[in-house]
């Protein structure tokens, strides 16, 4: 996708965070860009019933499965683009003070820079779209961004994601245009409360 650049090659990871970084990406994948036929069929198979977060990813891919691309970006557009603008904006900035391209940027880039991360040539969104920063922690779980240490994916969640990110995702599941998009919304609110309450064990 494309929105930071890579650094490292990673460390070996164990299930369950390869898993996270797996749903980090996923969230990345279908929020950087309207999704393709390859990404819809990946997705298309994903969930179970044994938790919650299974099953709202069981009904995002029943949802995926009756999607074709043509529609996807018909509805990514309307969501996230518009006529002007789209009826979301997955910004921190914004959904943080109101405004684009303020603090919780310049804190974002100062963060990014200290862990070595550059925005990825030709990529014209501000770092602090939310695929951006679920590509980091993706990077991050994975030991590209840094050595995969748990108090650094702690310390960026905490920072840059929790204040905003699930009101994001909750938005997301009551929007207009949302009908693909819907469930990920789910799938999304339901992920960031799971890594604030994983994050919690820690303190």
């Amino acid at each position: 996708m494309g929105a930071v650049g890579e650094c490292e090659r990673g460390v070996a990871i164990d299930e369950v965070d390869a898993l996270r970084a797996a749903t980090y990406r996923l969230l990345a994948r279908f929020l950087a860009s309207p999704p393709d036929a390859a990404a819809l069929a990946i997705a298309a198979r994903l969930g179970d019933e044994e938790s919650e977060f299974g099953r709202a990813l069981a009904l995002f891919a029943k949802v995926v499965r009756a999607t074709t691309p043509e529609q996807a970006a018909e509805e990514y557009h309307e969501l996230f683009i518009g006529v002007g603008r789209g009826e979301l904006l997955p910004y921190a900035s914004f959904y943080r003070t109101g405004f684009l391209n303020e603090k919780p940027l310049a804190e974002l880039r100062d963060d990014l820079a200290r862990l070595g991360v550059a925005r990825a040539p030709g990529n014209p969104e501000p770092e602090d779209h939310l695929a951006a920063l679920c590509e980091v922690m993706a990077g991050l779980i994975e030991g590209r961004f840094g050595g995969g240490e748990v108090g650094e994916q702690k310390a960026f969640f905490e920072r840059h994601l929790e204040p905003w990110a699930g009101r994001f995702f909750a938005d997301l599941e009551v929007a207009r245009a949302a009908r693909l998009y819907q469930p990920l919304g789910t799938v999304g609110r339901l992920f960031v409360d799971i890594e604030r309450a994983g994050f919690a064990l820690l303190s």
